[in-house]
């Protein structure tokens, strides 16, 4: 045999020989999973080739099947109907009708393992990954989307663990790796968020998201469409960079995982991503594919393997022709590089020098790597010589395991922690601390470092304001048809604080903000995108908190009647400290007639009314304001889907009939925090009695973080008919250059305008 192949001596190995055959490859594969793979090669009478075993492992990786979380998400994700009769399509990313003759793209990825160790490149090629899965469906991306987990900036150094990056630095090379990649290929980064946490010391997380639009006719699939389609490999070369890339994600870091996995990290190019994104719709857009994948997790090994079961054949790769960066590698390396701007083609023969003709218009290399085949199997070839041949059911069905869970009860109860603790003595000092406290100050450091702009579609920005002023806005908005004023409205949260404690509600108060976000600038939710990012399935809390968290989920979209239509599930996110919170990002996507109709934040006119939509209960475990003063615990806010969806009809009604002149959400901090950043985006100040909105304590009324809920200016001629028609309530007016909280008749709270800006404007960056 060659020097370039190797023989595993599989079938006579030991238990204790399998596990150092697994380890000593990198395949990150159980001892069943050996077992199984022995069993399959003893029944041929032959050993494996190494190029055999890295493709099975590529194949069965957490990362790319799921193996761990299939069948809690059939359970509780899949399958959720929506009341709308809407195309939908699911594969790299999920296609949505937008209009009779278009679609949206929505997709959502993690990119967390390595951007803990190589921030930079970790992020900028999450985002060339993201990209890469919107284009494969034939849509052109139109916004970026980035939520972002990190340990807390003012972390001490010396509590840093051996091998972990500080915060501060992983926060500023993930932001400029974000920026450089997503400002060069020219698409608007629109939406995301900044949390801090210590349970991200060491695991940060890097969710990144991409919404596309497409014609109906151009929608292609991942998939080829018979034997004897060829497949022509598109795009940058192969290189050492990113092997291993999904086993490294199917593994916990440690100290060590800097310095033995840095090669596992891809390096980006934007520079060639922009022309690839043209040539790759181009050849779609003149008819010329049969399918289309990108090249993500597992490399050609997946890609291959998926296309080829999708289209119901198999498919044979002469990995020489290969175009690569380096000589001396491999063929098993060639094969599961995951090196960054590359795509697969389906095409018939006769259609494949006219998308050779396209590429090197572009200036871009296309090259025919191998073809269909009508039987199941995966065959390679070197050098004239097979190297590789297994039966394509075999990588397609891998172990799905039912993983024991253990559910925590975390939830206290109302007349817990939050009632042991005294009234603040001053209100003012509590609200400027939570301005300026690092999971509510201004993202504008960070929002400001990436374009929002170019393309010129954007319509609603994430941060702006009255002309001179900016404050927060709830949600993005993009045109993204010219001849048409439809939009797309584009918000992503969650709140670990809250999944902590509760996952279940934790999850439930996600999807209710998203739906909030998109609410309250004018959206109608249409669809919703997930990324669950949890700790190692294998332990039973951590599997019960995945579980718990993706009820709450279901138990929210359900309701709804708003289906889920992307997702990624990402495992192992944990060091020797211990998991990550559970962390289960929603990306909503909503849907408005005319963007022309949206409304922002920033208080707009003195003397219009202030009313608050929603009731204010007594929820503030997991809130801004417990934590600020030490308190662990406390009720999680619920939700009611059916009653939220009613609240949201309220306030788009609202909207239509011009009652409605600005509008923001209650979260983080309440309703103290929101009124401020309404006033922050037009230097208008409020006059606020809070006692209307029930009898509790007055920091309950104004920190409680309770779901949907929202505060409405009002004009004053619309004001008496809106009331009428709706749950809201009148608590204050606009204007003046302060904000005022009184309670029971008395001024609890007075700050400047200035004041609160200024605690608010605080730099992350």
């Amino acid at each position: 045999m060659p020097d370039y192949i190797k023989e595993i001596r599989l079938n006579e190995a030991s238990d204790d020989e399998l596990v150092e055959i697994s380890d000593e490859l990198g395949l990150a594969l159980s001892l069943d999973e050996m077992r199984w793979i022995q069993s399959y090669f003893k029944d041929r009478n032959r050993n494996p080739r190494d190029i055999e075993l890295q493709s099975i492992a590529q194949n069965w990786s957490e990362h790319c099947c799921y193996k761990s979380s299939r069948s809690t998400l059939e359970e509780f994700i899949f399958g959720i109907e929506a009341p709308q009769n809407i195309l939908i399509i699911s594969e790299d990313a999920g296609v949505v009708e937008f209009d009779k003759d278009h679609a949206y793209v929505l997709a959502l990825e993690s990119h967390n393992h390595p951007s803990a160790i190589e921030p930079y490149g970790g992020a900028a090629t999450g985002i060339g990954g993201i990209l890469r899965d919107v284009v494969c469906m034939g849509a052109q991306p139109v916004a970026l989307i980035d939520p972002l987990f990190f340990g807390p900036l003012d972390f001490d150094y010396e509590r840093v663990p051996p091998g972990v990056k500080h915060p501060k630095y992983l926060l500023s090379r993930v932001v400029a790796g974000i920026s450089d990649y997503g400002n060069r290929v020219g698409i608007p980064t629109v939406a995301g968020m900044v949390y801090f946490d210590e349970g991200y010391i060491g695991n940060c997380l890097v969710n990144v998201g991409c919404v596309g639009i497409a014609r109906r006719e151009n929608i292609i699939r991942s998939a080829v469409k018979e034997p004897g389609d060829a497949l022509i490999l598109v795009g940058g070369r192969t290189g050492r960079d990113g092997i291993h890339g999904v086993t490294f994600a199917s593994c916990e870091l440690d100290s060590s995982s800097e310095e033995t996995s840095i090669g596992s990290v891809q390096l980006g190019d934007p520079i060639t991503k922009e022309p690839l994104i043209h040539a790759c719709l181009e050849v779609n857009e003149l008819g010329l594919l049969h399918g289309m994948k990108d090249l993500g997790g597992g490399g050609l090994s997946c890609v291959v393997t998926e296309m080829a079961d999708s289209g119901g054949c198999g498919a044979q790769i002469v990995l020489d022709h290969v175009p690569l960066k380096e000589e001396g590698l491999s063929p098993w390396e060639i094969w599961v590089s995951e090196s960054q701007e590359r795509f697969m083609l389906a095409v018939s023969p006769s259609n494949v020098e006219k998308v050779f003709e396209i590429f090197d218009k572009w200036d871009l290399e296309a090259t025919l790597v191998g073809g269909a085949i009508p039987q199941r199997k995966l065959i390679i070839w070197y050098n004239g010589e097979m190297i590789l041949d297994l039966d394509l059911d075999l990588l397609t069905t891998p172990p799905v395991y039912e993983r024991e869970c253990a559910v925590i009860e975390r939830h206290t109860t109302a007349s817990g922690a939050e009632l042991l603790l005294d009234e603040p003595d001053d209100y003012g000092e509590m609200l400027l601390g939570l301005l300026s406290s690092a999971n509510i100050c201004s993202r504008a450091s960070i929002i400001h470092m990436y374009d929002h702009e170019v393309r010129g579609a954007t319509i609603l920005k994430p941060i702006e304001g009255r002309l001179g002023y900016e404050t927060h806005q709830d949600a993005a908005v993009i045109k993204p048809v010219e001849d048409s004023f439809r939009g797309l409205v584009i918000a992503s949260d969650v709140n670990p604080a809250l999944t902590q404690l509760d996952p279940f509600w934790g999850a439930a108060s996600a999807i209710d903000e998203v739906c909030r976000n998109i609410t309250a600038v004018g959206g109608r939710i249409h669809s919703f995108a997930d990324c669950l990012n949890f700790g190692n399935p294998e332990k039973p809390d951590r599997m019960g908190a995945f579980r718990e968290a993706c009820r709450g989920l279901g138990f929210m979209a359900k309701g709804l009647g708003v289906p889920f239509v992307s997702g990624n599930v990402s495992f192992y996110n944990e060091t020797p400290r211990g998991p990550i919170p559970p962390t289960p990002v929603i990306l909503g996507v909503g849907l408005i007639d005319d963007v022309r109709s949206v409304i922002t934040s920033d208080l707009k006119r003195e003397g219009n009314a202030l009313c608050i939509l929603g009731e204010t209960r007594s929820e503030l475990g997991g809130s801004a304001y417990l934590r600020m003063r030490g308190v662990d615990g406390g009720l999680v806010p619920e939700t009611d889907p059916a009653h939220l969806r009613s609240l949201m009809d309220q306030i788009l009604n609202g909207i239509a009939s011009g009652a409605i002149v600005s509008c923001h959400d209650l979260s983080d901090g309440g309703l103290g925090v929101s009124l401020s950043e309404m006033v922050i985006g037009s230097m208008i100040g409020a006059r606020i009695d809070i006692g209307v909105m029930g009898s509790m304590r007055p920091d309950y009324l104004l920190f409680s973080e309770s779901n949907s809920r929202w505060v409405l200016e009002v004009e004053r001629k619309y004001l008496d008919k809106f009331i009428s028609e709706t749950e809201a309530k009148v608590i204050g007016e606009v204007g003046g250059s302060e904000l005022v909280i009184t309670s029971d008749g008395k001024d609890i709270l007075e700050l400047s305008n200035e004041d609160i800006a200024r605690a608010w404007s605080r730099s992350l960056i």
